[in-house]
């Protein structure tokens, strides 16, 4: 009966000492996991900026401005003038949840169609 209870322990501290250390690995493994996508993420970060600087470089407006006298004859590009926009009160703003458009001039709304009253003064 003694040994059972001598026994008892000992297997208790060992099987313990068997997952203290098999949490220990998955830690570690885990802390390596962590610093390789750190690590990754760090590379990551450098190559988009690398292609941020790369895209400011060829979106160069005196760039792009020699590339469309170049192309003129297949693209026909032109400088935007103040002549190719619309006057605002042409365009065409779409009506909220309860039919009304906004005035863009006054931010007030205005009623789509005008509301007629029947007989009754009820609202159709």
């Amino acid at each position: 009966m003694r040994t059972i209870l001598y026994l008892l322990p000992g297997v208790a501290v060992m099987s313990l000492a068997f997952w203290a250390y098999s949490e220990n690995y998955e830690t570690q493994e885990a802390l390596g996991s962590v610093e390789r996508l750190q690590s990754r993420i760090g590379s990551e970060r450098e190559t988009l900026a690398i292609l941020r600087a790369e895209w400011a470089y060829l979106n160069r407006p005196e760039r792009l401005r020699d590339l469309a006298e170049m192309n003129f004859d297949r693209l026909g590009l032109l400088p935007l003038t103040p002549d190719h926009f619309a006057p605002v009160s042409e365009v065409a703003y779409p009506p909220d949840n309860f039919g009304l458009v906004l005035d863009p001039y006054s931010l007030a709304p205005v009623p789509l169609e005008p509301i007629s009253l029947q007989s009754d003064g009820e609202v159709p």
